[in-house]
């Protein structure tokens, strides 16, 4: 498998993106090679300081980035050699099996959007986050916010989307469905969530248990959790917030440093017709090392194709 890398993207970058990938070459599958996107010299300086062989990598030089406060469409466009552009036309040609970027997050979705494409018959894609739990699963929470506003219809095909993904990579064969609600009772909630509900119910596609509440992101009661963007996006920095703090308390305890944002490095986008991965802008050397072992995980699960039969 190769997997492409924007050496440029990230508020760390170039350091953090090639120390990185050095590092994650000693855990990616036998035969990964990964295609380093950014500057040739810059690369090299730093593989030679690390004592590590840059032949190992496929490096495509280019010294032209889009920076975390360009407009993302504008520059996609106006910047044809920018290392985030050449990235998504490697993967466009099928010369690299994933795309991952910590940089602009609008300027990927642009390409995500404009030149992978979404797959035929998925509505809008979205994008998912794992939450862990006191169990050894984590909780699928989507969509974490892509979409602000979604309606029923797109709610019930964020279920089969985190479905196959909780399948095929999270290895979580039966997962459990569940809807984000103010209430159990199946007539809680707004006009969305009650016609999500109706929507979901009895769905041969996923296994719905029907609502959830927030209060069960933690618990052990579902593996997915769907809701909207503007919610999920909330959801996650509430989680966020509390690793924050549980730090600044100077608590050591080994399931709170779960929710350091390193250790899952990116989320897929999903619903498009290629694997491309965003991570947060300021990611370090671990958390880009788990980006590209996300990546391989996507890769080997098929997720795309398995998303493309189920739309069919």
């Amino acid at each position: 498998m190769k997997i492409g890398i924007d050496i440029l993207g990230g508020d760390y970058a170039p350091e953090a993106t090639v120390r990185g990938s050095i590092l994650a070459m000693s855990e990616l599958p036998a035969g990964s090679r990964l295609v380093l996107i950014g500057d040739e010299n810059i690369i090299r300086n730093i593989c030679l300081r690390e004592n590590f062989d840059p032949s190992v990598f496929e490096i495509i030089h280019t010294t032209v980035g889009i920076d975390m406060g360009e407009h993302p469409a504008r520059a996609f466009m106006q910047k044809p050699d920018a290392s985030v552009v050449l990235g998504f036309r490697l993967l466009a040609r099928g010369k690299i099996d994933a795309f991952a970027s910590a940089g602009n997050t609008g300027a990927m979705m642009v390409g995500a959007m404009q030149v992978i494409k979404s797959i035929l018959g998925v509505i809008r894609p979205c994008i998912a986050a794992t939450v862990p739990r006191p169990s050894d699963k984590p909780l699928l929470l989507l969509d974490v916010g892509l979409n602000p506003d979604c309606n029923q219809d797109e709610l019930n095909q964020y279920a089969i989307l985190g479905s196959i993904y909780a399948r095929q990579v999270l290895n979580i064969q039966f997962p459990r469905v569940g809807l984000l609600n103010i209430g159990e009772e199946e007539g809680k909630g707004n006009l969305v969530t009650k016609a999500a509900f109706q929507l979901m119910k009895g769905s041969p596609n996923f296994n719905f248990i029907g609502n959830i509440e927030g209060n069960d992101l933690f618990a052990d009661k579902a593996d997915i959790m769907v809701c909207d963007g503007f919610v999920g996006n909330v959801m996650l920095k509430q989680a966020e917030a509390f690793y924050t703090m549980i730090r600044k308390r100077k608590i050591v305890d080994e399931f709170f440093e779960k929710f350091n944002f390193v250790n899952y490095g990116g989320t897929p986008v999903l619903g498009i017709n290629a694997p491309v991965l965003i991570a947060h802008g300021i990611s370090n050397d671990v958390a880009i090392k788990n980006l590209l072992l996300h990546a391989a995980g996507v890769i080997n699960g098929n997720l795309c194709e398995k998303i493309k039969e189920a739309f069919k």
